[in-house]
């Protein structure tokens, strides 16, 4: 069967095949070369937020998760509506992958798996994403060849260190074998990733661009990754938050250290006069003479008794 990429009849046509991308020679001045370059400092400083890092280390909840599906969804819906957009236009034309890339259907498979049939009833765009979904709406209507950078930045991505987080978050969040959840990952009509980036990479070097615009696009791709970032920090601050909340069905504890109004059971923020933090409470009657003489007690039965056992 003809690869995705390949004319039905197999013949010669004027379509970049993978194989025909390996050992191509890249000059300094390639644009997939100037966007490799130009977004490592981005690209460095996105994979050192808090969120990725946590990710990377299977700390990831699973609400987090379903919070970054649906921003990948807004994402994704945005991007893919304004690439089909400028399917014909020559600025984007060569780019436009929809049967390889788009996500737009694998994020609604992952959402109906987390959410339910009524997924869309129960989700809503954060602020982070939707600056980000409003500057690639105005890409794609008012300075199309700019969709380059965003597509490069997702995509090429998605493709790379993607597929790490992809193991991660099976992992940990004890998702099924099946790959139900996680759908956003998987590229089913692209068979081998590194032959695909290298015949996406080569369509980006053959656009038509003189060098003010290629600076314009790496400066986007730029701006991309700090959209990204944004989004990552949002999560990392509802994380946080998260952390203070009951986890399943239970009710948090303080472990007695830092401020004791940062406890979930302080009175003041519970807006309560109860009974307050029960380690604290804990801690008070420890300290009560009385208590502490039956404590005494107690220890000296316990290691009585492990030592009579031992012998």
């Amino acid at each position: 069967m003809p690869s995705a990429l390949e004319s039905p009849e197999g013949g010669e046509e004027d379509v970049l095949r993978y194989e025909e991308m390996e050992g191509d020679p890249v000059s300094p001045m390639e644009l997939s070369e100037l966007l490799k370059e130009g977004t490592k400092e981005s690209h460095d400083r996105a994979e050192n937020t808090q969120f990725v890092k946590d990710f990377l280390k299977g700390r990831i909840k699973k609400e987090l998760f379903k919070l970054a599906t649906v921003a990948l969804h807004f994402t994704y819906s945005a991007l893919e509506e304004e690439m089909d957009r400028n399917k014909d236009n020559p600025v984007f034309a060569p780019l436009y992958f929809p049967v390889e890339l788009h996500r737009r259907e694998a994020l609604a498979k992952d959402l109906k798996y987390f959410y339910g049939e009524d997924w869309k009833e129960k989700i809503q765009c954060s602020e982070a994403t939707q600056q980000y979904v409003d500057r690639i709406h105005h890409v794609g209507q008012h300075e199309p060849e700019l969709l380059v950078a965003h597509a490069y930045t997702r995509y090429m991505g998605d493709l790379s260190g993607g597929q790490v987080l992809k193991k991660v978050a099976q992992r940990a969040l004890k998702l099924p074998s099946t790959e139900e959840g996680i759908q956003f990952y998987v590229f089913d009509n692209i068979s081998n990733a590194q032959q695909f980036k290298q015949l996406y990479r080569a369509r980006m070097n053959a656009l038509d661009f003189n060098k003010n615009t290629k600076e314009r696009i790496v400066e986007e791709a730029n701006k991309a990754f700090r959209f990204n970032m944004q989004v990552f920090d949002e999560l990392d601050e509802i994380g946080r938050s998260l952390a203070e909340e009951a986890q399943d069905g239970g009710f948090p504890v303080h472990d007695g250290k830092g401020d004791i109004r940062k406890c979930p059971y302080y009175a003041d923020k519970l807006g309560t006069a109860g009974p307050g933090c029960p380690f604290h409470a804990a801690v008070g009657l420890a300290r009560q003479p009385l208590v502490q003489l039956v404590l005494a007690a107690c220890v000296a039965v316990a290691a009585g008794a492990a030592a009579w056992y031992i012998l």
